[in-house]
């Protein structure tokens, strides 16, 4: 196999040399990293690498060194991470790279324990996070076509890029330069949007390809669900299946990789956990290295927390926890365990892996072994049952083996039976919540409730309803539009209907809630109708419209709108008033959020009132404070909100993400209840918990709880 080389300017003889030695295993005084059509090569070795994604800015830097040791020690290779443009731009040309934003320096802890990174710029990520990691700002360059062969886009991309890259090179962080990052990704899954944009979607795709290598990263560029990856750029596969749906590299001389093996699915509002099995993660990764796969990512190994504002629409705060870490950092078995002795069993027999030659026998109607071999590398073989529903003897060079439904046996020496996906040999764990403190003495909360705005106080006033993020720039969830209504004759059984392409809206007739509605991840549009009361003089109609989370995909995103659409008034059924172009006013974001009530300092900016006669519960938009000591230990902690409606936490200043316990499964069930507050969020007494609460609900039945795991019978005897 010929070697291709990443940097450019080489010259054939030294081409030719380095491969030679690459090939027979010598050392070569190369740095960086390439790459042939079987492997990745680092150091001028052939690599088989397991990778595991975990998300800075979805943990603390508290949370790292942990997260990042127990990544290590279950087998894996490779760190791999999105890099968050919209934490690092918030504004054009003004950066962030502090605290959970600090890629430097979690890139060093990863280097620190011994592990490799695989960076993937993007720097348009999806990875279900507000945007797809686009920085709104970009939606007001004028002349602005997100993704395509469009100057304004690729010129902020290219900068943005050139950012990082050199940011990585000030540090020595380039394998080229000793440091841990051997791969970057440049753009992401544009194979789903590319049709889109026709022919300025191929040209794109070469230009973003050439605009990576150019940057002389001294390591490999790949783009994932790119079957048109331009040289010499390596396409990989996404999903949950790569060893059967993906058909290769694009060139014989790229290796076969998989940048994301789903460990589970996202989760949004109203719908239910995705279960991926142990086995089934096991058989599919197996599968991927028998078809001489030499590169498997788990995405996500950790998928951590969507703190404050920063999950996309309608996804949940916590997110993948059904990864082998969960959501707390916490061991999920038997999902960790049984991943890692697929690990060690693939890597005892990396050399005939990667040496040697792959022959393709079958064995069977459903039955087939992939048999590495050579003369010095030695040799191993995958028995594969595809049978879902019996166990099948196979007979294999003399020998027969039992392998259960729909599994893979790895033979050692092609003889000894080292490892079967579908043999789970590690116990399962649970999960136990345990509440430690429950928030229910009415004196030791205070509320302020926000004030309804009307058409009077607005600064903006217009004939027509404007959309939504072009007055917020995505800076709160939040949009007033007010109006005054004064009927010109008697309306008898009055009812409002709203038409929104928003998230959600709250009606408001003469200050108080006349109803709510939602959408939800299927549902784009929403639309409410609800009986209203109206006085014979001037009616003062507020509707906060809200989002939760901007849109992670898509093509043209800088195209799509929302908020309010259509608002009439019906009266006794047989007058429709529209109101659509009635004047509007616009205020955007709450009180609380505009004086900031989150810092300490700004809690006397407004007026907070203590419980006196049920004051504190079911009141929509009210901000709820408290003070809390936090719980001895070192593991991990969670707020059960499952008493409230719809909001946001933060705890000591800091946002712990956006709620929504109302919203139900199909089971009756809330996607999410409890909500994690890393222990570097905490003090040791005097905590500040503060609750933005959109719909009414009941504070007194939060409460504070430890995160632990068990084994099965003793979590059971703990919850129940």
């Amino acid at each position: 196999m010929r070697k291709k080389m990443i940097s450019g300017g080489v010259g054939f003889c030294l081409t030719l040399l380095v491969t030679v030695l690459v090939i027979s295993g010598g050392a070569t005084a190369e740095k960086g990293v390439t790459y042939d059509g079987r492997s990745l090569i680092i150091d001028g070795q052939r690599k088989l690498l397991f990778s595991g994604s975990i998300h800075y800015p979805r943990s603390t830097p508290e949370m790292w060194p942990s997260l990042i040791q127990k990544t290590k020690e279950g087998g894996i290779d490779v760190i791999q991470t999105y890099v968050f443009w919209n934490l690092h731009e918030p504004r054009l040309g003004q950066y962030d790279f502090s605290g959970r934003n600090d890629l430097v320096k979690f890139i060093k802890e990863i280097r620190s324990q011994g592990l490799y990174v695989c960076l993937r710029i993007g720097p348009f990520i999806e990875a279900e996070w507000n945007y797809g990691g686009l920085p709104f700002w970009l939606r007001d360059i004028p002349g602005m076509v997100y993704r395509t062969d469009n100057e304004p886009f690729k010129y902020h991309m290219r900068r943005f890029t050139s950012k990082i890259v050199n940011l990585m090179k000030s540090e020595g962080l380039y394998a080229s330069q000793g440091g841990p990052i051997i791969l970057s990704q440049i753009e992401n899954e544009y194979g789903n949007v590319e049709a889109a944009f026709h022919e300025k979607g191929a040209s794109y795709v070469k230009w973003a390809g050439q605009m990576a290598v150019g940057l002389q990263t001294g390591v490999p560029w790949i783009m994932c669900k790119q079957p048109d990856a331009p040289d010499p750029v390596i396409n990989t596969c996404n999903g949950m299946s790569c060893g059967e749906t993906f058909p290769g590299p694009n060139s014989p001389n790229k290796p076969k990789m998989w940048t994301e093996d789903w460990t589970s699915f996202f989760q949004v509002y109203g719908a239910e956990p995705y279960i991926r099995s142990a086995e089934d993660i096991a058989y599919h990764a197996a599968l991927f290295i028998a078809k001489n796969g030499s590169y498997i990512n788990y995405y996500m190994y950790h998928g951590g927390t969507n703190f404050g504002r920063t999950s996309s629409s309608y996804f949940i705060t916590g997110y993948y926890d059904q990864a082998p870490l969960d959501e707390y950092g916490l061991l999920r078995q038997p999902k960790y365990g049984h991943l890692k002795e697929l690990h060690a069993a693939i890597k005892s027999s990396a050399n005939p892996l990667l040496q040697g030659k792959q022959t393709t026998l079958s064995l069977g109607p459903m039955q087939q072994a992939y048999v590495f071999e050579g003369e010095s590398s030695g040799c191993v073989a995958f028995l594969v049952n595809n049978d879902a529903t019996k166990v099948v003897q196979i007979q294999f060079r003399n020998n027969a083996y039992n392998l259960r439904p729909k599994s893979i046996g790895i033979l050692q020496n092609c003889k000894t039976l080292i490892y079967e996906t579908a043999k789970v040999n590690v116990a399962k764990n649970m999960r136990v919540t345990t509440p430690v403190q429950v928030f229910n003495v009415p004196d030791k909360w205070e509320v302020f409730r926000e004030t309804i705005p009307t058409l009077s106080g607005a600064a903006l006033k217009t004939n027509v309803l404007l959309e939504h993020t072009n007055l917020t720039k995505d800076k709160s969830d939040y949009l007033w539009y007010t109006l005054r209504f004064k009927p010109d004759s008697p309306c008898t059984n009055p009812s409002l209907f709203v038409e929104s392409s928003g998230h959600v809206v709250h009606v408001f007739v003469n200050n108080a809630l006349a109803g709510s509605g939602r959408g939800s991840r299927d549902i784009r549009v929403v639309k409410l109708q609800v009986p209203v009361s109206l006085i014979d003089g001037q009616n003062n109609i507020s509707i906060l419209s809200g989002m939760v989370g901007l849109p992670d995909s898509g093509a043209y995103m800088e195209r799509k709108s929302y908020g309010l659409k259509k608002v009439q008034i019906s009266c006794g059924g047989t007058k429709t008033i529209d109101l659509s172009r009635s004047q509007w006013g616009y205020s955007v974001g709450l009180l609380g959020e505009k004086v900031r009530l989150q810092n300490s300092m700004n809690l006397k900016k407004v007026k907070w009132s203590f419980n006196k006669a049920g004051l504190i519960r079911n009141r929509p938009l009210a901000w709820y404070k408290t003070v809390f000591d936090g719980p001895s230990g070192n593991g991990p902690v969670g707020l059960n909100m499952a008493s409230m409606g719809k909001g946001e936490i933060w705890v000591n200043g800091e946002s712990i993400g956006r709620y929504w316990v109302s919203f139900l499964t199909p089971s009756g069930k809330p996607s999410q209840s409890i909500y994690h507050i890393p222990r570097a969020f905490l003090k040791p007494s005097g905590n500040s918990l503060l609750v933005l609460e959109e719909e009414g609900g009941d504070p007194l039945g939060i409460s504070l709880n430890t995160i632990s795991v068990t084994g099965s019978n003793q979590a059971q005897s703990q919850l129940s």
